[in-house]
């Protein structure tokens, strides 16, 4: 285990690494994580409304509740994902570094994709599923974006966090493009 200092000077180069906007990523960095944690949860409580309504034989909720995810989808996931290829994947691809991973993860878009259209096609328990199985796939994707290509943007020296995702709502919520703070403006 790390030490309070280690931990701390590690802190400090993390927070000092790009000259000037240090701050600005961090901020970034962290709207991100919330805007990926609050969607995570509108997808974990749209997912668990349609599995419900499977459950309970109601087909009026269930068609409801699909409807509400598909579109949730087409109006929130789905800009999100295209919003990250355009802005944040672009620097960080054309870095030997993380090329690979920025592969990886336009991959994993890919399948994300195939899963809406695997859950808009289904009913009944086979919707039930997709939904669930789209959740763990988003899940993991965010989980791979928030633990390693943003603290990789946010520490790179020549890039900006904070520049790639200025003025796009699609990638941090309406909340940090208006000044609003977390929990203001969420899609929760």
């Amino acid at each position: 285990m790390d030490s309070p200092d280690a931990t701390e000077d590690a802190t400090a180069t993390a927070l000092n690494t790009p000259p000037g906007g240090a701050d600005d990523d961090v901020r970034a960095l962290e709207a991100l994580r919330q805007h990926h944690a609050g969607m995570l949860k509108r997808l974990g409580a749209l997912a668990a409304a349609l599995s419900g309504a499977v459950m309970a034989g109601n087909a009026v909720a269930e068609h409801d509740a699909h409807e509400v995810l598909v579109e949730w989808c087409e109006t929130d996931l789905v800009p999100h994902a295209l919003a990250e290829e355009g802005r944040l994947y672009e620097g960080a691809g054309r870095t030997p570094e993380a090329r690979l991973l920025v592969t990886a993860l336009v991959a994993e878009h890919q399948g994300i994709a195939g899963m809406i259209e695997q859950l808009r096609g289904s009913r009944g328990v086979d919707a039930a599923v997709a939904a669930g199985a789209l959740r763990a796939l988003v899940a993991m994707h965010l989980q791979t974006e928030d633990q390693i290509l943003l603290p990789f943007l946010a520490g790179h020296p020549d890039l900006s966090l904070a520049s790639a995702v200025e003025g796009l709502e699609e990638l941090v919520g309406e909340s940090h493009i208006h000044g609003g703070g977390a929990d203001r403006g969420s899609s929760v």
